[in-house]
This record gives structure tokens, C-alpha cells and sequence, in this order.
């Protein structure tokens, strides 16, 4: 019978590399509590609705990458593809603005694409996210902007440039659409297939289209920049402004317009160069109208995610991790002994020792290996004279010295 094999696209992450992701959630924990954020949880899966009604179903993964299934009730169900919509819905319907001031929220999880699995991309795949909910303030970007660089800076991790632009306000975008079909429907027929499709349905994105041909039309494109409005010119000056005094540095990149449909104003994406194709870390802007398109009242808002696997690739390349290491090894043989190194190991463990405790039944020899490899510093040592005189045996693995204690005393000597 054949064997069982993980989905494409998914990954088992196993006990050797988990030390990066518990790395990786606790600096991006720490560095989210001081700024005032607190952790959100919303369900894997939500109603197909959500995500057709909050990215745009003109996108590509509403209408390529979503996994939709209709459930038992007839109900049409979607895995999550993004962390936003889900929670800007829990936002509306636990009423999250009732407090009336700004409402700061982040989250971790698995999301779901279909997508062509690639170094970094996987089906199912891991974000940390943020939303800052309640604020039209200028500040309000740059706070997420210099929340997403600390946690990149606190991360080690090197050879990173934020790419910034505006995408504007609705009239803004309505303008250089039109602007832009203007320009590109004579190029129709170079166009990649996609981008021909996109000519009507989503302009904006052909302009961030891999296809070489597409890239050489849209380089001389109108920008954007040239299209915003008076206040949107000035909301963006003022986000430049002040990255600029806390000493962010930024590149314009017009042709930024992220992939969903709700962003508004600032778009920014964070990019490594030690990714090649792969390069956004960590992606996000503004989404103004978000919150009343899924049904809550006028609500400015802005967030981003992180990709946790791109980040755990660098990581694993800029600053190998090793796997925490018991600080006691615990061999024993003999019925007697065996039972009593259970119960000692459990009364280790309850005054914060980590101890592994080997449960083979092997003769000591092959369990002295066994403890050689696990990386402790002590091995205790339990046989059926030792239970007789109720002492144990410590040997220093590094050193070899050995020697018997009691037992009584055996938390305060390894304490000491």
C-alpha cells in the first residue's frame, strides 16, 4: 500500500526548523505589545462572500486562487486567502469601534492559495499581520511602516528596501484608470494574455505584470503620482515627510498597486534583495472603504503582512538557530528505577528544569549515546542501587566528572 503524502504545496514544519518560526513570532509579538497591539483570532475558513465582496472579485485570487467549497447547509465557504477581510469583519460584528478611539489589532495564521508552489510560497502558507483601525492620520501609516522595520531590523535581517507609493482615493483611481486604458489599449495585441483580460476588468494591475514584453509597454505609462488629487497629494507628503525625519528610508515606485482591490492612498511593500523573484518580505497600505463595503460604518484603516516562510528563508540563511537541548538526560534500568526516574523527572520539570527522560528500556550503554546526542549538560543516573540507597547518579556530559548525591538534595545541587 502506497504511503500517505503531504498536499502539494503545503510543507510539514518540522521540530528542526521550528526554532525560526517561534523565533520569528516572539520578536514580532514583543515588538507589536509595546506598540499598543493586541492579538486577534478569527476563524481558518469564513463565507465566500467576505473575500469576493473585500478584495474584488476582479482579482486574481478571488477568481483564481481561492479554495471554495459549498458545506453540509449549502453554504459556500472559502480558506482564508488574506487576513484582512476577516478581520475587519469581526471588527463590525463584535463592534471593536464601539470604544470610539483607534483600535489596534494583529494576528498570525495559516492563509490558503492556489498557487504554483515555489521556494517561499507554498498553498498553504503563514502571515503575521496588522491593522490599525480608526485613524486617517498620516501618523497612522508611518506607525505601521516603522512597526513592520523594527521587526525586520530586530530580525537581523539585512539587504531590505520599503518601496512606496500612492494608489489615492476612488476619484483619484477612477481618473488614471481611465488614463491608463487610454494608453495601453493600442499595445492590446503585445500584451500578455492576463493583462489582455485585466484591460477591462483591472487595469492597474497589468502594471504589475512579470511578462518582460508587459513590463517594456508599461514603463512609459502614466504614473499614478501625476493623477492624485489635492488631498491625497498632501496625505502622501506627509507620510514622506515623516519617514523621512524618523530615518526610513524609501524608494518611489509608482508601479506599486498591490495585488486587492480595497487599498487606498499609501501601498508600500517591504522587498529583500537576498530573495531573488520572491522579494516582498512584507506587503501593505491603506483601505479607506473597506469597512463600510463589508457592511460596518465609515472607517479609515491600515495594515500588513509578513509571508513567515520568506522570512524564515532568510533567517535560516543570515543566522543558523539551534534546536533547544534538554538540560538533563535521565537514563535508568530496572523496573524500580524505572518508575522512580518518571516520577523525579516529573518533580525536575515542575521546578523548571527541561529534562528528557529515556524511555527505551535499553542497557545504559545505548542510552548513554542517546543522551551524548540529545545536547544536555547533565545526565542523571538511576539503577536499582540507587533507588536501595535513594541517591542518584550526575555525570557532566561535557566533562565527564561524576558523582552521587542524594536524592533529597538532587533539585538544590543541580540548582547550585
Amino acid at each position: 500500500m502506497d504511503s500517505i503524502q503531504a498536499i502539494r504545496g503545503t510543507k510539514d514544519i518540522l521540530p528542526e526548523e521550528i526554532v525560526y518560526w517561534q523565533y520569528l513570532e516572539k520578536t514580532a509579538a514583543d515588538i507589536l505589545t509595546k506598540a499598543a497591539y493586541r492579538e486577534i483570532r478569527t476563524p481558518i475558513f469564513e463565507q465566500t462572500n467576505l473575500f469576493e465582496r473585500g478584495i474584488g472579485e476582479a482579482t486574481d485570487v478571488v477568481g483564481k486562487e481561492m479554495y471554495t467549497f459549498t458545506d453540509r447547509g449549502d453554504r459556500s465557504l472559502t480558506l482564508r486567502p488574506e487576513g484582512t477581510a476577516g478581520v475587519v469583519r469581526s471588527y463590525i460584528q463584535n463592534k471593536l469601534f464601539a470604544s470610539g478611539g483607534v483600535e489596534r489589532l494583529w494576528y498570525t495564521g495559516a492563509m490558503f492559495r492556489y498557487e504554483r508552489p515555489q521556494a517561499g510560497r507554498q498553498r498553504q502558507f503563514h502571515q503575521i499581520g496588522l491593522e490599525l483601525l480608526g485613524s486617517k492620520s498620516p501618523r497612522a501609516d508611518v506607525e505601521v511602516i516603522a512597526i513592520a522595520t523594527d521587526i525586520l531590523k530586530a530580525l537581523g535581517l539585512k539587504n531590505l528596501s520599503l518601496q512606496l507609493n500612492s494608489v489615492g482615493n476612488q476619484e483619484d483611481r477612477q481618473k488614471y484608470r481611465q488614463a491608463l486604458v487610454d494608453y495601453l489599449t493600442p499595445y492590446k495585441a503585445d500584451l500578455d494574455p492576463d493583462s489582455q483580460d485585466r484591460l477591462t476588468r483591472n487595469p492597474l494591475r497589468i502594471l504589475d505584470s512579470k511578462d518582460q514584453k508587459t513590463q517594456e509597454i508599461t514603463e512609459n505609462a502614466p504614473s499614478i503620482l501625476d493623477h492624485l488629487g489635492e488631498d491625497s497629494r498632501y496625505h502622501f507628503e506627509q507620510v514622506c515627510g515623516l519617514l523621512t525625519e524618523l530615518g526610513i528610508d524609501y524608494q518611489l515606485n509608482a508601479r506599486l498597486v498591490r495585488g486587492l482591490d480595497y487599498y487606498t492612498h499609501t501601498a508600500f511593500e517591504i522587498q529583500s534583495a537576498d530573495l531573488g523573484a520572491q522579494a516582498t518580505v512584507c506587503g501593505g497600505g491603506r483601505y479607506d472603504g473597506l469597512i463600510s463595503q463589508l457592511g460596518g460604518n465609515e472607517t479609515p484603516a491600515i495594515g500588513w503582512a509578513m509571508g513567515m516562510e520568506r522570512l524564515i528563508l532568510l533567517l535560516q540563511n543570515l543566522n543558523p538557530l539551534t534546536p533547544q537541548c534538554p538540560d538533563i538526560y535521565f537514563v535508568s534500568r530496572g523496573e524500580k528505577a524505572e518508575n522512580q526516574a518518571l516520577i523525579m523527572a516529573q518533580k525536575l520539570r515542575h521546578n523548571d528544569f527541561n529534562v528528557e527522560l529515556d524511555l527505551s528500556g535499553s542497557n545504559f550503554g545505548k542510552q548513554f549515546k542517546r543522551g551524548d546526542r540529545s545536547g544536555a549538560k547533565i545526565c542523571l543516573i538511576l539503577g536499582d542501587e540507587e533507588v536501595e540507597n535513594k541517591t542518584v547518579q550526575i555525570k557532566h556530559l561535557v566533562t565527564g566528572e561524576q558523582k552521587t548525591v542524594s536524592q533529597d538534595e538532587l533539585i538544590n545541587v543541580l540548582k547550585k
